[in-house]
């Protein structure tokens, strides 16, 4: 069956954020029926035209388990990326657990930089400027909204 394995024992909360521009970040915490000595391993596929990777760098809880896993040099395409999740157990057999996902809604935006603001005591104005964000992925020209909150001293 697709599902073989103890029901309650895939991986639960299962989460992925990138930041700063090529980094992500993947966690998740074990079924509540794992057994005490499962361990996971975490693959993903950034598209179907590319091979299935697992992770390189795991994040491990105190008994050394893994329940996360950092990644370098992300960049997003246009596909949704596939992540799957599986364990392994002496005891029982584990469930896997999977899910497609759209990066670029997972992207946590850095702010602008290089900001410059220029004031003119007597015409009474200031200009502010600044350079959009760098994305990670590769649609450039998105939309930007930004919100600019002066407070006077």
């Amino acid at each position: 069956p697709l599902f073989a394995g103890m029901n309650g024992s895939a991986i639960k909360n299962f989460s992925c954020v990138i930041y700063n521009v090529f980094l992500m970040n993947c966690t998740w915490q074990a079924g509540r029926n794992a057994p005490a000595d499962t361990q996971y391993f975490l693959y993903w596929q950034k598209s179907r035209d590319e091979n299935e990777m697992e992770c390189e760098l795991y994040v491990k809880d105190e008994n050394h388990r893994n329940m996360g896993c950092i990644f370098q040099n992300v960049s997003i395409g246009i596909e949704k990326a596939y992540f799957l999740v599986n364990g392994s157990s002496k005891d029982s057999l584990i469930q896997f657990y999977e899910e497609f996902i759209d990066l670029y809604k997972i992207e946590k935006l850095m702010p602008p930089s290089n900001i410059t603001v220029n004031c003119d005591d007597i015409k009474n104005d200031c200009i502010i400027q600044w350079q959009r964000p760098q994305i990670s992925h590769s649609n450039k020209d998105m939309c930007f909204k930004y919100e600019i909150n002066i407070k006077y001293k």
